[in-house]
C-alpha cells in the first residue's frame, strides 16, 4: 500500500503516521478490560478482591506481575488506583473516563 521496502529501517510508529492511522487493536483491548474492570468493581464479591490484589498470603518469588488496576490507571490517566476504583462506583463517570481514553488513542 505505501510501498515501503522491508529493508527500510522505519519504526512501526512512523509507518502508522504515514498511513494516517492509529493502533486500533490495543485501544479495543484496553476498552474491554476497562469495562470488565468496572463491572467487577461494582460487584463486591471474590472477583473484586482478586482484581485489586487484596488477598492475604505470601507473594511469589521473583519479579511481581503488573496488576490490571495499575495498567488501567496508566491508560486512563486516573492518577492513583484508588481514584480509579472510586470512579467505578459511578457508572456514568467511569464510562466518560473510558471514552476519553479511547479518543486519545493511547
Amino acid at each position: 500500500m505505501l510501498r515501503i521496502s522491508w529493508t527500510a529501517k522505519k519504526t512501526n510508529d512512523t509507518v502508522l503516521e504515514e498511513a494516517h492511522t492509529t493502533r486500533l487493536l490495543i485501544s479495543k483491548i484496553r476498552k474491554c478490560q476497562a469495562t470488565f474492570f468496572g463491572h467487577v468493581m461494582r460487584r463486591e464479591k471474590l472477583e473484586n478482591l482478586v482484581t485489586t490484589g487484596m488477598l492475604e498470603g505470601k507473594r511469589s518469588r521473583g519479579k511481581q506481575r503488573e496488576k490490571l488496576i495499575e495498567g488501567l490507571t496508566d491508560w486512563l490517566k486516573a492518577g492513583k488506583s484508588l481514584e480509579a476504583i472510586e470512579a467505578t462506583k459511578d457508572r456514568k463517570k467511569w464510562r466518560t473516563m473510558i471514552t476519553n481514553a479511547v479518543k486519545q488513542g493511547t
